[in-house]
């Protein structure tokens, strides 16, 4: 079985039950094993076995649900074909893929056009089956102009091209029923001058509401444009009716206007819905255009797509570093600020890696390309962005089950408010514009952004401040932490350990003793092993290589060096391997309430010296502990160290709940315990052996260096290793679920008051309609207020 993810582009829904029909109609597919549908990107998520079912199958399920999928066309460049054998070949490759819809390639230009699903098919796999059939290709650079910037620009425009129309026509219609009401007859309250106006608003205006209503009812559901072209068309065919048989009560105004200001709020809330994704143009925005490459010994200025591994490019002062690389030549200062939040610029030379889009300084310098395209550092981020802001986020569900059926139940509740009025009351009139008022106000638009608006912007925030959410349900859940587990080494500290002490108490000088501690130590990759070998290089001694070398997980290491056995490491080592430490328990206990770890050198079974090795605690720790403390969450601090240096860390920081002595794999059983308690756990970690403890936490948050943003375990990845990012990111995850609860407040009350009140004749349609083109602004407006989040 092989499963596959594919993102489509889905144009045509506008509420929330539009997304619920389509995610609903992919999952009763036969191989669907999950699907997510996104109604303010307009897309679909979907996981599928490709045995059971291909690209198209879900493209025409989705078109026949009464949605559009756009297609997408590139054209590549194709080099190596010399006649029409050749072309035939490659168009017949590019046809088979899943998912193209049509190939065609021109052997005049060696060019290939393709047609495919928007979102379904990557460039690699259309140069790959290039490839496969013998010739290279690369994708034609297009002008770059930002897709869906453009098509949200043409859609505001044709909005409100459509609403000036339907004010100009719908004002004559307004100002009508003033004089009708004042017993003044003129033009305006003429009935066909009327007929007329309210005709063009009615068809030619709001058609859109109708061919999305035939859409919608063909594709097996009902949605919001069922609403206002039932409602508007209620109300125009009963004046019309009455203009025929010659009454003179016309609600020509009524449908007219309801049209307008419904147009008028969806020009709104598209602006709005576009101001919601500027942290990912923020972050695209970051990468050059161009990148200075050196090609057949000549400086050559490339579009930054055309930059492949291996390529050497040149930067110089002030300009942006165009793709990830390691340097070849030359030195500089590189302001890595948008990784990492320093605002210090960080000295490069050979060897050194640089990230594409930070900033060179000062020197000039040539790199060589090691990640390029998607796999660049800032495509990593904004892919984390985007998968997050495309995700849900639990909190949604229930909104999501009542946008399914809200359409429908609203249809009902506005025909038993014509019934009740028209049979109980006998009220033809006063029962029709009450159900006319109760169709228009009903807004599942509302409900639908109520969530992914926030999350959008909540989790857009968090990229801008270095904080990468994984998903929607992972912002919910931070918000409902009230416990958190730091890791000492890296996390609170900065795994930077450095030698404080050196005491022989043997036959050895101090020299000796840091020189034969580093041999064992020099293929350890522990930090606190690779400090003792700094030092002995500091102090220019000759560090050699020991023999039969192997590390103790959580104790230490033994080896041979020069037929002596040597062990490094803590009290439980020399005690497993009977060497007593009894007399230094004294000068132990002193070095580990300083808060040093102190390891025991022991050659052939006789204790000859200590060495001392001190973590400096990060700047912002004991800050960043306080906060959280202050907020109310329970904070906990877990250690390989023994329990006396580990209490003398957690006092410097003011941490007192200490679990020490723990190893390395044991951390995730210790973060299980304690989510056993009933808590909600949170778990920081360096992303290396915290792993497993980052996986067994309710939120895992890994603090990546930056270049390791990709973290699997994580839940949050923190760009930057300031302990201050946790405090954001629960405060951020607190004001986003803030921000979601009063939406869907807003949403849900708007329409429990709404509607009744529409029932029982309280709202004159009009005001109805007001009412709901500009419920969906407010929740969007309020998603928006996030962006001031500092």
């Amino acid at each position: 079985m092989a499963i596959k993810k594919v993102t489509i582009d889905v144009l045509g829904m506008t509420c929330a039950a539009c997304s619920a029909r389509v995610e609903k109609a992919l999952k009763k597919l036969d191989g669907v094993i999950d699907t997510s549908v996104n109604l303010l990107q307009q897309k679909a998520n979907v996981e599928f076995n490709d045995e059971m079912i291909n690209i198209k199958n879900l493209v025409d399920t989705i078109e026949k649900t009464g949605y559009q999928v756009p297609l997408q066309r590139k054209t590549l460049l194709i080099e190596g074909m010399t006649c029409a054998a050749c072309s035939n070949r490659v168009e017949k490759a590019l046809n088979k893929l899943e998912g193209v819809t049509f190939a065609s390639v021109n052997l005049s230009t060696n060019k290939a056009v393709v047609e495919f699903p928007s979102g379904a098919i990557e460039d690699e796999v259309l140069i790959n089956a290039v490839e496969k059939a013998g010739y290279k290709a690369e994708v034609e650079i297009e002008r770059n102009v930002d897709r869906e910037k453009e098509i949200r620009e043409k859609e505001i425009r044709s909005l409100k091209k459509s609403f000036i129309l339907s004010a100009i026509f719908s004002l004559p219609l307004f100002m009508a029923m003033f004089f009708h009401m004042a017993g003044k007859h003129n033009i305006l309250t003429n009935g066909y001058f009327q007929l007329a106006l309210a005709t063009f608003v009615q068809f030619v205006i709001g058609s859109r509401f109708y061919v999305g209503a035939y859409k919608s009812l063909r594709g097996g559901g009902a949605n919001m444009d069922v609403l206002v072209a039932m409602g508007t068309s209620a109300a125009y065919f009963y004046s019309l009716y009455n203009l025929i048989i010659g009454v003179h009560e016309f609600y020509f105004e009524a449908s007219a206007v309801i049209i307008t200001l419904i147009l008028l709020g969806k020009t709104f809330e598209a602006v709005a819905k576009g101001r919601t994704s500027e942290a990912i143009k923020k972050l695209i925005g970051l990468q050059p255009k161009t990148a200075r490459v050196v090609r057949d010994g000549e400086e050559v200025d490339l579009p930054i797509e055309n930059v492949k591994i291996g390529d050497i490019i040149v930067v110089r002062p002030g300009e942006k570093i165009p793709v990830d690389g390691i340097i070849v030549e030359g030195n500089s200062s590189i302001d890595e600020s948008m990784i990492t939040g320093e605002s210090i610029p960080v000295d490069k030379s050979v060897g050194d890696e640089v990230i594409g889009a930070t900033i060179n300084k000062f020197g000039s310098f040539k790199f060589q390309a090691t990640k390029v395209g998607k796999d660049t550092v800032l495509s990593q981020i904004v892919k984390l962005v985007e998968e997050a802001q495309g995700s849900k986020a639990p909190v949604q569900r229930l909104a999501d089950r009542i946008s399914g059926i809200f359409v429908p139940i609203v249809i009902g509740i506005a025909l038993i408010t014509f019934l009740g009025f028209y049979l109980i009351q006998g009220n033809f009139n006063t029962g029709l514009i009450n159900a006319v008022a109760v169709l228009v106000i009903a807004c599942p638009c509302a409900l639908g952004l109520a969530t992914p608006t926030a999350i959008m912007v909540g989790t857009g925030k968090g990229a801008e401040n270095g904080i990468l959410f994984k998903s929607g349900e992972h912002l919910e859940r931070a918000h409902e932490m009230d416990t958190i587990v730091f890791d000492k080494t890296g996390t609170i500290t900065k795994g930077e350990p450095e030698v404080t002490d050196i005491i022989s108490v043997g036959n050895m000088n101090r020299d000796e003793l840091l020189r034969l501690a580093a041999t064992v130590e020099k293929t350890s990759e522990h930090p606190l092993g690779q400090a003792i070998v700094r030092k002995a290089e500091e102090n220019l001694l000759m560090v050699e290589e020991a023999e039969e070398f192997s590390a103790i997980p959580g104790k230490g290491i033994k080896a041979v060096f020069d037929n002596k056995t040597i062990y490094v490491g803590n009290r439980r080592l020399m005690e497993e391997e009977n060497i007593h430490v009894k007399a230094l328990e004294e000068r132990l206990s002193q070095l580990e309430e300083e808060g040093k770890t102190a390891m025991l050198v022991a050659v052939d079974g006789n204790i000859e010296g200590i060495i001392a090795v001190a973590d400096r605690i990060k700047e912002s720790s004991k800050e960043a502990i306080e906060k959280l403390i202050h907020m109310g969450l329970e904070v906990y601090m877990i250690t390989g160290d023994n329990e006396r240096t580990a209490r003398a860390i957690g006092k410097q920081v003011g941490i007192n709940n200490v679990l020490a002595e723990v190893l390395p794999e044991n951390k995730a059983e210790v973060v299980e315990k304690i989510k056993s308690q009933g808590k909600k756990v949170g778990m920081v970690g360096d992303g290396i052996n915290d792993a497993p403890a980052l996986v067994a936490a309710d939120v895992g948050f890994a603090i990546g260096t930056g270049t390791d943003v990709a973290i699997e375990a994580a839940d949050v990845t923190l760009m930057r290793g300031d302990l201050m990012s946790i405090v954001t990111a629960i405060r951020l995850s607190h004001r986003t679920m803030r921000t979601i609860k009063q939406n869907l407040f807003w949403a849900f009350f708007y329409n429990s008051i709404g509607i009744p009140f529409s029932a029982l004749g309280f709202l004159n349609p009009m005001i109805a309609g007001a009412a709901m083109a500009f419920s969906s602004v407010s929740v969007v407006t309020n998603s928006l207020r996030l962006r001031n989040f500092k």
